[in-house]
C-alpha cells in the first residue's frame, strides 16, 4: 500500500489547474475568433443592401413641332411713328471754335489769349499764339451774303487804350494802333498790338492787309498775321479763281463778294453805317478769312448808345456779334462814331471762359 504524502497532492491539484485554464483559454479565444469572423460577414452582407443615388439634370425638352404649311402667321404689331428729329442749325450759323481755344475777334480787337500790356506785378507776357485744330474738310460753302451799299470812310489812324481782365481776375493794360488807308481804288489796313514789360517792348499781335475796293466795298487781296512766338501766316483772296485759301491750312473756301478778312471788317461796317444808317436794322451777315478759315460773321445792332472816352462824349451805333448758341465764340461789340467818320471807337471781345478785353479810342489822326 502505497502512501501518497501531502506534497505529491499539492503537485497534482496545480497540474489539473493549469490545465483547466489552458482549455477554458483556449476556448474563450476560439469564440472571439469566430465572433470577429461572423461580424465581418455580416458587415458585408450589410454593404450589399447599400444604394447609390446620383441626381442628373432632366434632357431638354424636344423641340416645338413646326407650324403647318398652311398655317396663317400671327400679326406683326403696328410700328410706332418715331417722333422727328430736330434739325441742326446750318453749318454756317456762326464760326465755330474748338473749346480749349476761343475764336479771336476782328483784327481791331484785341486777340483773346492776347492780354495788351502790364501787369502790375510785371509777369511775362502773355503768349498769343492759340492752338486751333487743323479743319478735316478741304472745301466749304458760306452762307449767302446780300450786297450792301458800302461808303467807305477816309484813310486815318486810330490810337486805342487796352484794358483786359482774365477769367481769374488778372488786370492788363496797354494800347494798339490801327492804320486805315485807302484811295478809292486800293486800300491798306494794319494792326500793331503790343506790351511793355520794364523797359522792353513785345509785340504780341501784328496783322496787315491789302486789297482793292469795287462795287461791293473793300476786296482784299492778301492777309498776313503774325503772332508772338509763330510764323506769320497769309489768307490769299483769288478773285480770279473765285475761292480763298490759306498758308496755314489747306482748306478752301469758295470766294463771295463783299467778303472781308479780320482787319478790314471793322471798315466795312463803318462803310455800311455811312452810306445808309437804316441798313443797320437788319441782320448783317459778312464772310470773315481768318488765318486758316473763312466763315460768316452775324452782325445785329443794339441801338444808340453814348460813350465815354479821352476824347470826350460820344454818340454811337451799338453792334454786336453774339456767339453761336452753344459754341464757344467770343462776343464782339463795336461802337461806332457817326460824328468821327463812323471810325471804331470802341470794341470788347468777351470770351466764353469770362475773359474781356476792352479798346478804346484815345486819338484819331486823319
Amino acid at each position: 500500500m502505497t502512501i501518497v504524502t501531502p506534497l505529491r497532492h499539492r503537485h497534482r491539484r496545480r497540474i489539473i489547474a493549469v490545465c483547466a485554464a489552458t482549455v477554458a483559454l483556449h476556448f474563450v479565444t476560439i469564440n472571439w475568433v469566430s465572433g470577429r469572423i461572423g461580424a465581418t460577414e455580416q458587415e458585408r452582407e450589410a454593404g450589399k443592401g447599400i444604394i447609390n443615388a446620383e441626381l442628373r439634370l432632366a434632357p431638354p425638352p424636344p423641340p416645338a413641332p413646326a407650324p403647318a404649311a398652311d398655317a396663317r402667321p400671327a400679326k406683326a404689331p403696328k410700328p410706332k411713328p418715331r417722333k422727328p428729329k430736330p434739325v441742326p442749325p446750318p453749318e454756317d450759323a456762326a464760326p465755330a471754335v474748338a473749346p480749349a481755344d476761343p475764336e479771336p475777334a476782328p483784327v481791331a480787337v484785341a486777340e483773346p489769349d492776347a492780354p495788351a500790356i502790364q501787369s502790375d506785378a510785371a509777369p511775362a507776357p502773355p503768349d498769343v499764339e492759340s492752338a486751333q485744330p487743323e479743319p478735316t474738310a478741304q472745301q466749304e460753302g458760306p452762307a449767302s451774303t446780300r450786297r450792301w451799299k458800302v461808303e467807305l470812310p477816309p484813310s486815318a489812324k486810330l490810337e486805342m487804350d487796352v484794358k483786359r481782365k482774365d477769367a481769374d481776375g488778372t488786370n492788363w493794360s496797354g494800347s494798339a494802333t490801327i492804320s486805315w488807308q485807302h484811295d478809292g481804288m486800293t486800300y491798306k489796313a494794319a494792326q500793331e498790338v503790343g506790351v511793355s514789360l520794364l523797359i522792353a517792348r513785345v509785340n504780341l499781335l501784328e496783322v496787315s492787309s491789302e486789297g482793292t475796293i469795287d462795287d461791293y466795298g473793300i476786296a482784299p487781296a492778301k492777309f498776313t498775321e503774325k503772332r508772338r512766338n509763330r510764323s506769320a501766316t497769309n489768307t490769299h483772296f483769288n478773285q480770279q479763281e473765285q475761292k480763298i485759301t490759306f498758308s496755314a491750312s489747306e482748306r478752301t473756301v469758295p470766294l463771295q463778294s463783299g467778303a472781308q478778312d479780320r482787319a478790314t471788317v471793322l471798315f466795312q461796317l463803318a462803310g455800311i453805317g455811312r452810306a445808309d444808317v437804316n441798313q443797320y436794322g437788319q441782320e448783317m451777315n459778312i464772310l470773315v478769312g481768318e488765318d486758316r478759315k473763312a466763315e460768316v460773321y452775324r452782325f445785329q445792332l443794339v441801338g444808340e448808345e453814348e460813350l465815354e472816352t479821352k476824347m470826350g462824349k460820344l454818340v454811337t451805333w451799338h453792334i454786336v456779334r453774339p456767339p453761336r448758341p452753344g459754341s464757344y465764340n467770343a462776343k464782339l461789340d463795336i461802337w461806332l462814331a457817326p460824328s468821327l467818320e463812323w471810325y471804331p471807337v470802341q470794341i470788347r471781345n468777351s470770351e466764353a471762359n469770362g475773359a474781356i478785353t476792352t479798346q478804346t479810342v484815345t486819338r484819331i489822326t486823319k
